[in-house]
């Protein structure tokens, strides 16, 4: 009770005759109060008459009558997801996933699953699968969540406020792709977004393959065409990445929901023959479970044996790829003993094959060599009684959590009082998602993406050495290219020759387990992969770097074609090459055309993309038509120069005019004449100074009209830029013009466009326009390409050469 309210209860009248009613009063809880704050103020009053001591010792009663509010319960409806995280996480924050549960079913009112269920329903069992997997409380708080931003309309950024950038990044990475923007390849698309999210938080998967869990074990309300869809993405992508995780637990549910869906009269047949061996076979089970134990017991190692469950997709799996019957495959006894450490592993396997007959080469260490997906175990086949084949797997309860939880065993049982996992830290431990990773950021289209990674997930994996003992796992049928790319792209490109086991081999051979592969490499500058290698390499990693390699010469090839084309198709529409392929038109059509460069339009250009001709049409267009287009270009704009108002004598053009100082000078593009060059100077229909070289051909026509001539002199600035072509002829080779152009690069030279023609004689004939800043600098400019290996004669030519 509050003390100012128990100090303004009325004091009851106490009856003059003592009665009943006076003791009924006294005893009532606001007079017993009422006595008990007497008490201590007459307490109080003995110990000192201070107002203030008073005060204190009020207080101090109050704050032990009034009692604190306790925290609202948890709601009922996250008791059992609650119970299930905390086995795995004592600590748990519940006020967190109560407020990621509150925002969840607030976006979601309203809204109901196909089964007419509440959807609230599907991320709350989503969250529950993941507390049984162990999962994190940052992890359930996005699995309550991971629908909000795809389904509500609720935003990243919201998220991240609320919840702080890592569940929205883990909402984020599981957002479907908007089929509307991306049509047929949001699938794809919305698959590969999920893998770069996975490659910095492995959670980002952990959750999908929970959503996909619950979906599969509801996917009877969808309908069969979408069931079908759904079940096939699982068996071919989703289960194999859970295999890649270690999660074999979600794994092995998948596939046979998946083949439920997908084969169901298979399915029931499988169960069918499964139900009806089962007695025969678990006697038989247990027989050897108590030989094995008595086994280990007499040579002093503490196990725990039982029997390892057969999965209905697995038994149909190895009917096909082995081609056995049901019998010969049910009937193969498995067996897993669990021991304390590492040691008892190597100790057990002693004990068995002292006491079994081993089957020779049925044996196998994960735990020297562990798989991919971090699993750790060893295998071994004995003949057991009768003769039947009984296959034993060996490792530690530690190696047994991996095996069954995969990645998600980082956070289960460290969250039992050991160190904390990080998504980082799990990453480097799983080095198949850095591949995955790389190989998804090449440029591939998004059909081609998914292909790529069916792939990739279905392949079987070999196991083979470096030389200096490191292991690289290829998937099964790689060659030693395929290594090579392993180890480095530049040592797959400039690979040569391979020595297997010591001796020499081809680069097709199939490597097997065990191997090891010395990779011989080439030292030559042009060394690079062979079109052929795409007929037997196996891994993605490979087939994209050699299909990237050839995608870049093709794009040069395809610069050059386009400039070519683009030079020919403004040559018969009689346009300014040199100031069209130099200004800034064509950057204005590139971006009209929602390419990134002009680089970018002459390989529309050059692959047949986009025509010529509709690029020149464009330019004509924006210049007013084709007077307009060479009037314009011709007397008022500079090669890369901005355009700008008139320029005098002494400008750019770097001539002189005598006798005139404010007049416009161009040099004519007929013959693009350069100091050292003799020149005559002739007035222009719109009064500019067109200057020619004497030996120009239209040279003759312009000096029958001698009113319109002036005397013009060279007087080249420090700006002034000139318009040069050049001709180099050379034995045709790989990559000639490209080696030329890089020349004139280095050399500081602006290449306007670039031609190039080989005659039946095996000469190549290329042209280049560029800019020349300094005429003295071509001669040493000439014997630079000279210099190219293949040219035997460049020289200077003119546009009407």
């Amino acid at each position: 009770m509050d003390i100012a309210h128990a100090e303004a209860l009325p004091a009851p009248a106490a009856p003059a005759d003592g009665s009943e009613q006076a003791d009924q009063t006294s005893k009532s809880p606001a007079t017993i109060a009422a006595k008990a704050l007497s008490g201590v103020e007459q307490a109080a009053a003995d110990l000192t008459a201070s107002g203030a001591h008073r005060r204190r010792i009020r207080d101090r009663v109050a704050r032990r009558i009034v009692t604190t509010q306790r925290p609202a319960a948890i709601k009922p409806v996250l008791e059992p997801l609650l119970a299930v995280h905390r086995a795995a996480h004592p600590k748990v924050d519940a006020k967190l996933l109560q407020r990621g549960y509150d925002l969840a079913e607030e976006r979601h009112r309203g809204q109901l699953r196909k089964s007419g269920d509440p959807y609230i329903t599907h991320p709350l069992a989503v969250a529950t699968i993941l507390a049984e997997l162990g999962m994190d409380t940052t992890t359930l708080v996005a699995a309550l969540l991971h629908d909000t931003v795809e389904d509500t309309g609720l935003t990243t950024e919201e998220l991240a406020e609320e919840f702080g950038a890592e569940v929205a990044h883990l909402v984020e990475g599981v957002t479907k792709l908007d089929k509307v923007k991306f049509g047929e390849a949001a699938e794809a698309e919305t698959i590969r977004k999920m893998i770069v999210a996975m490659a910095r938080d492995p959670r980002v998967l952990v959750i999908k393959l929970a959503d996909r869990l619950h979906n599969m074990r509801t996917l009877r309300f969808l309908p069969p065409a979408k069931q079908e869809r759904k079940a096939r993405e699982t068996l071919e992508v989703l289960a194999p990445l859970a295999h890649r995780l270690g999660m074999n637990t979600i794994k092995w549910e998948l596939e046979d929901l998946a083949f439920a869906t997908l084969y169901p009269k298979r399915y029931d047949e499988i169960v069918r023959l499964v139900a009806e061996r089962a007695p025969q076979r678990d006697v038989y089970l247990n027989e050897v479970i108590a030989r094995v134990q008595m086994d280990l017991k007499n040579g002093g190692i503490k196990a725990d044996v039982y029997g390892r469950p057969k999965h209905y997709y697995s038994i149909y799996q190895k009917m096909i790829v082995r081609g056995r019957e049901f019998t010969d495959i049910y009937d193969l006894v498995g067996i897993r003993v669990l021991v304390e450490s590492e040691r008892d592993c190597y100790g057990t396997l002693g004990v068995i094959h002292a006491n079994w007959q081993p089957v020779p080469g049925r044996f196998k260490d994960f735990i020297a060599m562990p798989k991919f997906n971090m699993y750790q175990s060893l295998h071994t086949t004995v003949i057991g009684p009768g003769g039947k084949p009984v296959e034993l797997q060996i490792r530690t309860q530690g190696m047994h959590r991996t095996a069954e939880y995969g990645i998600a065993a980082h956070w289960k049982y460290k969250g039992l009082g050991g160190q904390a996992a990080t998504p980082a830290a799990v990453s480097d431990e799983m080095g198949w998602l850095r591949q995955l990773l790389d190989w998804q950021r090449e440029a591939q289209e998004p059909g081609e993406f998914l292909d790529t990674l069916r792939f990739d997930l279905g392949a079987q994996e070999v196991y083979v050495f470096t030389p200096k003992g490191d292991v690289v796992g290829l998937p099964a049928g790689s060659s030693p290219v395929d290594f090579a790319y392993a180890v480095h792209t530049d040592v797959g490109h400039r690979c040569i020759g391979a020595r297997v086991n010591g001796k020499l081999v081809a680069l097709e051979t199939k490597l097997d387990h065990g191997d090891t592969i010395e990779v011989f490499t080439s030292k030559a500058e042009g060394a690079g992969p062979s079109r052929d290698w795409l007929a037997f390499v196996a891994s993605p990693r490979a087939k994209t770097k050699i299909r990237q390699w050839f995608a870049k010469e093709r794009r040069e090839d395809a610069v050059e074609a386009g400039k070519t084309a683009l030079t020919r198709a403004m040559r018969k529409s009689s346009l300014p090459m040199q100031r069209l392929l130099g200004g800034d038109q064509l950057v204005t059509i590139a971006r009209e055309m929602h390419l990134t460069d002009i680089t970018a339009l002459y390989v529309a250009v050059g692959e047949g993309h986009v025509s010529a001709q509709s690029v020149v049409q464009k330019l004509v267009t924006s210049l007013g038509g084709v007077e307009g287009a060479i009037e314009g270009l011709a007397e008022t704009e500079i090669p890369t120069r901005p355009q700008s108002t008139r320029r005098t004598a002494n400008g750019n053009a770097g001539v002189m005019v005598s006798g005139m100082t404010d007049v416009y000078v161009k040099l004519a593009r007929c013959c693009t004449p350069v100091p050292g060059d003799e020149i005559l100077g002739f007035i222009t229909r719109g009064g500019a100074i067109s200057v020619h070289r004497l030996t120009c051909t239209n040279a003759s026509a312009l000096l029958e009209q001698e009113d319109r001539l002036v005397p013009v002199e060279w007087a080249p600035s420090a700006d002034s830029v000139f318009v040069v072509s050049i001709q180099v002829e050379a034995l045709d080779r790989h990559r000639l013009l490209s080696d030329v152009s890089r020349v004139l690069s280095d050399e500081r030279v602006n290449i306007l466009s670039a031609s190039v023609s080989t005659n039946r004689d095996r000469v190549a004939v290329s042209r280049f326009t560029f800019e020349l800043a300094e005429a003295k600098h071509l001669g040493h400019l000439l014997r630079t390409v000279r210099g190219v290996e293949g040219v035997f004669d460049v020289y200077r030519v003119h546009a009407t050469s």
